[in-house]
């Protein structure tokens, strides 16, 4: 086991088994984690997160084998950043993609008091005023801000503003109108699970039909014909606080 693609989610290469190539699984701030909104503890010096992507740019998406990956060029002259909330200044999108479960019982990574979401996404961001690349961001404790979103499933009237959105891929739009969120110290949620990420949380979920939930149910883990296995599951589940404070921007 000591490729790069080593590790899956299946029973052999799945998450019980990534400590094995990756000791680091194991560690003080792995994530996800289940968040139990009563221990969180309001800051009221929690900034808001402020959320600034420019439209629709160009952008290259992929089945990376594990996930749909969307990446953004992510050069100095980039606009798209994050900036506020627990952050010191402001991170640069890199990527986002997605996490899902084969029903609407499981899929996100992060739960909330014990309840999974069908599907969670990821908004990969890097500090780069401080790091001179993606790769040594990712290496360094306050190197990447990554922002989660719960998605639910609603019914069919979600349907038009989702299919708009998944076509646009301005992300702004994948955002939930409040921005309320929890946020922790933790790491990568795949292999190599480096411990680099501010967490943020959103709270409110957005909505998507379960139409386009079944989109992603349709993708397959590997190209080859031989075993055409459904990209579904690809969630790590939550792993240990260790001693880990849980903040939040809002009062209950």
């Amino acid at each position: 086991m000591t490729g790069h693609n080593c590790w899956g989610y299946g029973q052999d290469d799945g998450p019980s088994e990534w400590y094995k190539s990756y000791p680091i699984a194991k560690g003080d701030r792995q994530s996800p984690i289940n968040i139990v909104s009563a221990q969180a503890i309001y800051s009221p010096s929690l900034k808001p997160l402020a959320i600034s992507y420019e439209l629709c740019t160009s952008l290259n998406i992929s089945n990376n084998g594990h996930s749909v990956v969307v990446e953004f060029e992510d050069s100095t002259t980039s606009s798209r950043m994050i900036n506020g909330g627990p952050l010191e200044g402001p991170y640069r999108l890199k990527q986002f993609h997605f996490h899902w479960g084969i029903s609407q019982h499981q899929g996100s990574e992060h739960t909330v008091d014990g309840k999974s979401f069908p599907c969670e996404l990821h908004l990969v961001h890097w500090n780069a005023r401080k790091y001179a690349a993606f790769g040594e961001a990712a290496a360094a404790p306050d190197g990447l801000a990554v922002v989660g979103v719960f998605l639910e499933v609603r019914g069919t009237k979600a349907t038009d503003r989702t299919k708009a959105q998944f076509k646009c891929f301005n992300p702004k739009c994948l955002m939930p109108s409040s921005l309320d969120y929890w946020t922790y110290p933790g790491s990568l949620t795949t292999p190599p699970l480096c411990e680099s990420v501010t967490w943020i949380v959103l709270r409110e979920p957005i909505r998507i039909s379960e139409k386009q939930m079944d989109k992603f149910r349709t993708l397959l883990f590997t190209s080859e014909e031989d075993e055409r296995m459904q990209m579904v599951n690809n969630f790590r589940p939550p792993q240990p606080l260790k001693g880990r404070m849980v903040q939040a921007s809002f009062k209950e």
